[in-house]
């Protein structure tokens, strides 16, 4: 990758700054903090979040004992009185749950519906679980918010992400009632705009043990206050996704608020490191792809090093790892055979084998931002 042109537009706010002026000092600090920074990092950039359901129920569409076959359910909840719902599948390993379970909204998309995809997780006994966040809200420009998860909740204003992340946890909820998945290794998972979805699910549940986006480009995982442009490996120039591209081509994505910044990004009181470290001190794991300018390599690897300033307050800075392999804007195997390694070590202490972790496909540029973690108390 040839960087053709890098413009940082200001510097990365403070996470360890409350809003008061005072500085986090302890871990108790920090949770404070953390609780801050949900108005900016959720409320302006994606509206909110839909509330805790009323109810829920599972219901089996189809449970076979057969080792292989694939379980699938459907979903209801939100309130009594205008449920939302959704189908659920899941791939079982053999042998007797609880099992590590990555959750994946993306059924959406081919891949997901690739049964090597779901071979890979199944013969290191992690369960796949899918579901088709379109069913919850749907992906469309200017859609009625009279329908789906928006007429559940007509008077709030959440997103289309938000709702997308809120099928996360809902989905998790009901593998946990059905008890086949492991607490102890919970991961979420997507790409584009599903890794949007899903790194805004693992900011706001705890629960998930292990954070996955990929590709996210602007809106989540990428940085606001970096625009830059590069060269691909078969001489594309492309450019990072903006602010502006990305509110004016997908307004439903996010809050009503986020807009006003589109040409002013400097003075956005947060940036996506922000919503990364509300993941600490969990595990956050970016996939990225060397063709993919659109995602902003460097963008989303600055975002990176910052939050980890938050990790290493904890003495867990190892808990953030990311990735490039060669080419373009996918979900590939090469990616999940990645995720499988880190879960792996989360849960079994496996070392990576890998040795692409940690590795970037550019000149590292000195950071954007001029605060470290503070000597913790």
């Amino acid at each position: 990758m040839k960087i053709t042109k890098y413009e940082v537009l200001g510097k990365l706010p403070d996470p360890f700054l409350f809003n008061d002026g005072r500085r986090v000092k302890t871990l108790s600090d920090w949770e404070e903090k953390r609780k801050e920074l949900f108005d900016p990092c959720v409320g302006l950039q994606y509206g909110g979040m839909p509330p805790e359901p009323e109810f829920l129920e599972i219901d089996p569409l189809c449970v076979p004992n057969t080792v292989g076959r694939m379980n699938i359910w459907r979903i209801r909840t939100g309130t009594r009185e205008k449920p939302v719902s959704w189908t659920v599948y899941a791939h079982k390993p053999a042998g007797q749950g609880p099992w590590p379970v990555v959750i994946d909204g993306d059924l959406c998309y081919g891949c997901m519906q690739d049964p090597e995809i779901a071979e890979q997780f199944t013969s290191r006994e992690i369960m796949l679980v899918k579901f088709n966040r379109d069913e919850i809200v749907p992906d469309t420009r200017n859609p009625k918010r009279t329908d789906n998860l928006y007429g559940t909740y007509p008077d709030l204003t959440f997103s289309a992400l938000a709702a997308w992340a809120w099928g996360y946890s809902r989905t998790l909820d009901a593998m946990f009632e059905l008890g086949i998945a492991d607490p102890s290794s919970v991961t979420f998972t997507g790409l584009s705009r599903g890794g949007k979805s899903a790194l805004l699910a693992g900011a706001v549940d705890e629960r998930a043990t292990i954070v996955c986006p990929e590709a996210t480009c602007a809106g989540s995982g990428s940085c606001y206050r970096i625009h830059m442009e590069a060269e691909t490996s078969d001489g594309r120039i492309q450019t990072s996704e903006t602010l502006k591209n990305i509110v004016n081509s997908f307004p439903d994505w996010f809050g009503p608020g986020l807009k006003a910044y589109e040409d002013d990004e400097a003075a956005l009181p947060f940036d996506s490191h922000m919503l990364k470290a509300m993941v600490a001190p969990r595990v956050l794991f970016d996939c990225e792809a060397e063709d993919d300018i659109w995602a902003g390599p460097v963008n989303t690897w600055m975002t990176d090093i910052a939050a980890r300033e938050v990790w290493k307050l904890y003495g867990k800075e190892e808990n953030v790892l990311w990735y490039w392999r060669r080419g373009g804007h996918a979900h590939l195997p090469e990616d999940f055979d990645m995720l499988i390694q880190v879960i792996e070590r989360e849960k079994y202490g496996t070392p990576l084998r890998s040795e692409k972790f940690m590795k970037t496909p550019f000149p590292e540029p000195e950071p954007i931002f001029d605060w470290r973690c503070p000597e913790r108390e």
